[in-house]
């Protein structure tokens, strides 16, 4: 694999143990965790949809969905330009490497806020989202920071994710998420109100005797009402080995 022409200084590829696909990196900044990987496993996309990552960050969704579905169209939409441009040049080095199909997945730079003014409404069958965890600028020593950004909601609230992935999927289509479970029933509220009905719902835990810290979410856009409560995915075992499903997800 020929990365060097595509990294930058202080970047490193990363293999993401999937049809061959590397991601770009930047330790300096935020870099995906395994939230990411879990979302890209909780996502149901059905051969020949259109799906919009937004905030994809470094574009660890688009990439990964690409090895795990059938999706026609894969965009990841980034407001920080740093960011974005290393998910272009991944996905640049994917394509010339041959794993990956040149027009397969797109990265476009802009405000998630201003999703349905970007892309137009109802064009995506299935919207995915790890959107900033913490309200406020509490406790952030510089806002503008990329890992500020990306952990606080600093450029976006959960309502504006909501309204703008309600905005942008077709009737019936689906919305997933991942988060913290101290904030599920303010996301609960804050979906429903903007036509996103929640059906699935998966709990994450570090170890079966601790308390969940991630919370799967499945919506869609003007469904009935009736959620699915999944059984819990726990991440590591007693002795804090990684079970036997995270490592699947993985795919190790």
């Amino acid at each position: 694999m020929n990365a060097e022409q595509y990294l930058k200084d202080g970047e490193r590829a990363v293999d993401l143990q999937r049809s061959n696909l590397w991601l770009i990196q930047d330790p300096g900044r935020f870099c995906f965790g395994v939230d990411a990987v879990l979302l890209s496993a909780f996502c149901e996309i059905r051969a020949g949809e259109r799906c919009l990552d937004m905030g994809t960050g470094t574009g660890i969704l688009p990439l990964l969905l690409s090895a795990k579905t059938e999706a026609a169209e894969l965009t990841g939409l980034e407001i920080q330009p740093e960011s974005a441009d290393m998910a272009r040049r991944s996905v640049e080095m994917n394509v010339a490497n041959g794993h990956l199909a040149a027009d397969r997945v797109r990265i476009v730079q802009g405000d998630l806020r201003e999703a349905s003014a970007q892309f137009g409404r109802s064009r995506f069958d299935v919207v995915t989202c790890n959107p900033p965890y913490m309200t406020g600028g509490h406790g952030i020593v510089n806002p503008a920071d990329a890992k500020a950004i990306a952990r606080h909601e600093v450029l976006c609230t959960f309502d504006d994710v909501a309204r703008e992935a309600a905005a942008v999927l077709v009737p019936g289509g689906r919305f997933y998420l991942v988060h913290r479970p101290f904030r599920l029933a303010e996301l609960i509220t804050t979906l429903v109100r903007h036509g996103l009905e929640p059906k699935r719902l998966r709990l994450v835990y570090p170890q079966a005797d601790r308390e969940p810290n991630l919370v799967l979410l499945g919506c869609v856009r003007g469904g009935k009402s009736g959620l699915n409560v999944e059984k819990p995915l726990i991440l590591a075992d007693a002795n804090g080995e990684t079970t036997a499903e995270v490592k699947e997800l993985y795919g190790f």
